[in-house]
């Protein structure tokens, strides 16, 4: 497998490692948003959020909340992202899921371009049908 973060995982590639334990490891992002940008995955290879073992979601969210208050409190920003690309069309360049933290600050100029739709009445019930289906 070619997987940059497995290659992290098992110290065969470089980083800047913030938390560690059997199960999870966060370390800085190369290529932050802005610096303390932190990255969180599970050491197992799961190549989105969909593949997670469900027994393991809370616990990498539990240290991803750990993380965050880690960034939050050392770099004194005034906020932070909390982020996961799901699939190629979502921005996801990793297929090892993860979940980026990204420190924000009020001076930086990191924004979403957010372009909202709205649903007409009968939109908004068969979308919700469709996916009330599938549960």
């Amino acid at each position: 497998m070619d997987c940059i973060f497995c290659k992290i995982v098992e110290r065969q590639a470089p980083a800047e490692i913030i938390y560690e334990d059997d199960a999870v490891i966060a370390f800085l992002d190369t290529r932050p948003m802005n610096f303390g940008h932190t990255l969180v995955i599970p050491k197992c290879h799961c190549e989105n959020f969909l593949e997670l073992p469900n027994n393991s979601i809370p616990n990498i969210f539990g240290i991803a909340q750990k993380v965050a208050f880690a960034v939050q409190d050392s770099l004194q920003c005034s906020g932070f992202n909390l982020v996961v690309n799901n699939g190629k069309d979502a921005g996801q360049s990793v297929f090892h899921f993860h979940v980026h933290i990204i420190p924000r600050f009020s001076t930086d100029s990191f924004r979403f371009d957010l372009n909202f739709k709205r649903y007409n009445p009968e939109e908004i019930i068969e979308i919700g049908k469709k996916i009330r289906n599938h549960i």
